[in-house]
């Protein structure tokens, strides 16, 4: 198939699948789809085992939304697809630069649509597609569009079509066509311009012959002056540090208990200051060992002092993953305090790859690049797995348990809340969750979350 039959065939596809529907089955089935066709377009030298294992998630993010239909499965649909049809592409391409290649092609669109040329073929296609194209199709498109346009402006104009009594609601079938095929259009046809490939190298991993020559980063600082200008910064910042992280565990684990609230506060305050610690300590050896410092000889002492605090950093993030410990024992789990930890091993990898980068002397794009990859895993993970479930079942143990709020914050734990009904003989809350099931359960096929047709 041609470029522009992967367009209309999935355009077709999306109309079919969402109308008069909401966002739910349908989803999951389109991102299957895309990842299937994705994969079929792709040539075999491209098929490499990032793409095959991106291939994967898609579809894994796909049966996750039509499990779960919530907005952290939608997004790692959404990356998993936009990742996927980059590497069928270029495999050599660096994933980061899918950010502005997805802002020139949104704002580019229009200008490529009407560029027929490049995206509808010019030879060889039979004279009854062409006069489709030309006589139906075409017209059809400038019709619909100046039809809303001039509706607008006049109800009665507007009356043609609305007066008729017609089994189909044109409008959603205009819109969708429209959605789906600017969907579909920057899918397949997206553009990668020259000036955005030529920064590829950019991104590149490790240095190169021209970056290990040893000279002055700045005009005002000659090499010896900028080498003791870094062991002079992380010897202060490692004594600083020394000092920060015993008053933060005196503070954390042997001041005056306080109640739940000033603790939460003051939990949340503390992990913000060491995820902010941890971003400005990778930023600081970021900007000492951009070049030349990598490949100097005479920085042994200032490596050795960005290892020491690396490492001292890593044990901010401990004490910090102990108090969140701490706090969930007394106080119970919430998404929140998940979250901590999800923030607080990110920035425990980006420290870890922050010594890879000083050992073996690769350049700061390595820490973008792997820590993007990372964040990409994150967003798998909580899409995958059932995190409102898992909170009620920890939480249902506890004495303090809050039964309205967990049934108000807490989502797709439905069969843990109707087990605690029957442990409890709570049969106004049976009643409620059963009607809450039910309603989610009367919902059209494609509209439905597979999660609650599970919950019995």
């Amino acid at each position: 198939m041609k470029t522009h039959h992967y367009i209309f065939l999935t355009t077709l596809l999306v109309t079919v699948l969402f109308y008069e529907q909401s966002i739910g089955l349908n989803l999951g089935i389109l991102g299957i789809v895309y990842a299937c066709l994705t994969l079929y377009r792709t040539s075999e030298k491209n098929r490499t085992r990032t793409f095959l294992t991106l291939f994967t998630t898609s579809i894994l993010s796909s049966i996750a939304f039509a499990w779960y239909g919530d907005f952290p499965s939608f997004l790692a649909v959404a990356f998993s697809l936009l990742l996927l049809s980059f590497l069928s592409r270029n495999r050599r391409t660096k994933p980061l630069l899918l950010i502005p290649i997805f802002i020139t092609n949104f704002f580019t669109f229009i200008c490529r649509f009407f560029s027929f040329d490049d995206w509808l073929p010019k030879r060889n296609i039979s004279g009854v597609w062409q006069k489709t194209l030309a006589f139906i199709l075409i017209p059809l498109i400038f019709v619909s569009i100046f039809f809303g346009i001039y509706s607008a402006g006049s109800d009665h104009f507007a009356s043609l079509l609305s007066d008729y009594e017609l089994d189909l609601n044109l409008w959603e079938v205009i819109c969708l066509s429209a959605i789906g095929f600017f969907i579909a259009f920057n899918y397949w046809n997206y553009v990668v311009e020259k000036y955005i490939y030529k920064q590829n190298h950019v991104l590149d991993h490790h240095f190169q012959e021209k970056d290990k020559i040893q000279k002055p980063t700045y005009s005002f600082l000659d090499l010896d002056s900028e080498r003791m200008s870094g062991v002079i910064s992380f010897l202060s910042l490692n004594v600083l540090l020394i000092f920060f992280i015993i008053t933060f565990n005196y503070e954390q684990f042997y001041e005056v208990t306080k109640t739940p609230n000033q603790l939460s506060e003051e939990t949340h305050e503390r992990v913000g200051a060491v995820i902010g610690s941890i971003i400005m300590a990778i930023l600081v050896i970021m900007f000492y060992f951009k070049s030349n410092f990598n490949f100097d000889p005479k920085a042994g002492l200032m490596k050795l002092l960005a290892k020491i605090w690396i490492v001292l950093n890593a044990v901010l993030v401990f004490s910090a993953m102990a108090k969140n410990t701490e706090y969930i024992i007394n106080y119970g789990m919430t998404y929140k305090r998940l979250g901590v930890y999800a923030f607080l091993i990110l920035s425990l990898i980006g420290l870890i790859l922050t010594f890879i980068k000083i050992q073996k002397q690769k350049k700061n794009a390595f820490l973008f690049n792997t820590m993007a990859w990372y964040f990409y895993g994150t967003l798998l993970v909580v899409s995958f797995i059932n995190w409102g479930g898992i909170i009620t079942s920890y939480n249902m143990d506890r004495k303090d348990f809050d039964l309205d709020y967990h049934f108000r914050e807490f989502f797709f734990n439905k069969k843990q809340l109707l087990e605690y009904a029957d442990e409890k003989q709570n049969k106004n809350l049976r009643k409620e969750i059963i009607q809450k099931i039910e309603w989610r359960k009367k919902e059209s096929t494609l509209s439905k979350a597979i999660y609650y047709q599970t919950v019995k």
